[in-house]
């Protein structure tokens, strides 16, 4: 069965087409800056080379078009017919309490998607646009809603209830659900191939440092705590996401800005985190490189490690322990000095990173020093393989 799988974010779509149950990635890429006239366009097929065009995408649906139009195209030889693809998979951020596991699209699951809009409003939006766009390209071909807060379902009541009125809770089920757990899946379980231990007997503390970021605790092979909250917000200091915040601070700032409640909601979304505390950009690897001369540079980059040691710190405690630490995403991936910031001061929890491992691991593998108490892992994160595996699971069910 080949499977597209597609994850729409604000301005962007990736894509995967993995032949299922053989797990084969048959074609993969993405498009950028989605609503430009010079929109990036990357597409690999089998033999993994990769071509890039600079073309016009006005829009999302002009993006998905694009990538069905590469995948029929005789020269790049994946699918002679749309209608080969047998599935879609979407990566789909916040379902609420009514959506905990992955489920065919249909109009039902539409509308919960889009209830829970607000809630994550930098990615049900463009999940559901996707799926909407596919419906009307792709007719009538099964489409999965793969949900990212689907492996936190397990966190125990007083781990995922706030200190609010009960009432809220009942009423508009304000709790933590926590994001990421796509990832998680993946990069837990492949740690676990790495230093040849099952999930079910550690505990294990993972970082996902990309753009977005966030931390879990998972104990024996169940999700028992997540930084990320009621949004995705909640947490690590995130690109453009403040985290962890007293909520007076957002409403002394709203008094005196005179913000609306959706203003404040886009400085706390769009202009905080890494942004805005450098001032420099969303992008680390430019802050980093602005360090040397900017003061508001080298806090954005202490800051976002101390607030991922402390989280690690405090996972450890909430599971008497810690076994594994696992890093993956584009930073956690591919930013050595990142990883020695947020170990150096963990030794006390058996934590000893190898800093020539970890200068020269290759996207995937073991950093910490032989002699370490507890391992400390790398692996390159595989989110489109987890929504293939999930689509055809239901699929075929």
């Amino acid at each position: 069965m080949k499977i597209l799988v597609l994850n729409s974010g604000g301005s962007s779509v990736k894509f995967q087409v993995i032949e299922m149950p053989a797990e084969k990635t048959i074609a993969s890429g993405g498009i950028e800056r989605i609503g430009k006239q010079d929109a990036i366009f990357k597409f690999s097929g089998a033999n993994h080379e990769q071509k890039k065009k600079v073309l016009p995408a006005a829009n999302h649906k002009e993006a998905i078009e694009i990538i069905l139009e590469s995948l029929i195209a005789p020269e790049n030889g994946v699918i002679a017919h749309v209608k080969e693809i047998e599935a879609v998979g979407h990566r789909v951020v916040h379902g609420g309490e009514e959506l905990r596991e992955s489920r065919m699209i249909n109009e039902d699951v539409i509308a919960v998607i889009d209830v829970f809009a607000d809630k994550a409003p930098l990615h049900n939006p463009p999940n559901l646009m996707g799926i909407r766009i596919c419906q009307a390209l792709m007719g009538k071909t099964p489409q999965v809603a793969v949900f990212d807060h689907a492996l936190h379902k397990d966190i125990p009541d007083y781990a995922y209830i706030y200190g609010l009125p009960y009432k809220y809770y009942e009423k508009y089920g304000v709790r933590k659900f926590g994001f990421h757990g796509i990832t998680f899946q993946y990069m837990t379980t492949r740690a676990c191939e790495i230093i040849g231990q099952p999930a079910d007997k550690l505990k294990i503390v993972s970082l996902m440092l990309g753009s977005g970021c966030t931390a879990n605790a998972m104990k024996y092979g169940k999700s028992i705590d997540v930084s990320t909250g009621f949004t995705p917000f909640e947490g690590l200091i995130q690109s453009t996401r403040c985290g962890d915040v007293d909520t007076t601070a957002a409403l002394y700032i709203m008094k005196k800005e005179g913000l609306t409640p959706q203003e404040m909601e886009d400085v706390l979304n769009r202009e905080s985190g890494w942004y805005g505390i450098s001032g420099v950009s969303n992008d680390l690897r430019e802050i980093m490189d602005a360090t040397d001369n900017s003061y508001r540079s080298r806090l954005a980059v202490e800051a976002f490690a101390y607030r991922a040691r402390k989280y690690v710190g405090a996972y450890a405690a909430a599971m008497s322990g810690i076994d594994l630490l696992v890093f993956s995403g584009g930073v956690g991936e591919n930013v050595p000095v990142i990883r020695s910031k947020i170990c150096t001061e963990l030794a006390f929890l058996g934590l000893e990173i190898d800093e020539g491992k970890n200068i020269n691991v290759n996207k995937e593998g073991l950093i910490s020093k032989n002699s370490s108490k507890t391992g400390i892992a790398v692996v390159k994160t595989d989110e489109e393989l987890v929504i293939a595996r999930e689509t055809y699971a239901v699929v075929v069910s």
